[in-house]
């Protein structure tokens, strides 16, 4: 990035701040050899990791466990020409662990579209990155104000 486009960087602690005040963001995975990407309401936990939790029977269970999936959340302020963005990269498995199962069960996201028979997913933040648009601003520093 140039130092005067209208973006900077955020730090990892923030990008994981940022990440637990939004309810919804993107997974992206790989479907049959192709990408996908959907959208799911998601947890933080306090090792930064994002949680899931979703059928056990789902296509995404079966398409995510084991793999390494991108996860995309943000916050867009079309007014004002701002917002930022996070991806969290890393490996999603399925909590099998009974002590973390009945804990994220207390703790954990709850799924706006429940099922009889559901699992956690976490996703090991690997990779975290972010940035954030300056309002009022475009590539190259154009002020969009005047």
């Amino acid at each position: 990035m140039y130092p005067d486009e209208g973006f900077h960087e955020l730090e990892r602690q923030e990008c994981l701040r940022r990440l637990a005040k939004v309810p919804v963001g993107r997974i992206v995975y790989t479907h049959q050899a192709l990408p996908a990407v959907l959208p799911v309401n998601f947890g933080v936990d306090g090792a930064g990791a994002v949680l899931l939790r979703t059928s056990a029977a789902s296509e995404l269970v079966r398409a995510i466990d084991g793999a390494v999936v991108a996860f995309e959340a943000d916050e867009i302020d079309a007014a004002r020409h701002a917002g930022w963005s996070v991806v969290v990269t890393g490996t999603a498995t399925v909590v099998t662990d009974p002590a973390g199962i009945q804990r994220l069960a207390r703790t954990g996201p709850v799924s706006w579209t429940p099922a009889p028979q559901e699992v956690f997913v976490r996703i090991e933040p690997e990779l975290v990155t972010g940035r954030e648009l300056v309002g009022g601003r475009t590539l190259y520093g154009v002020d969009l104000t005047a």
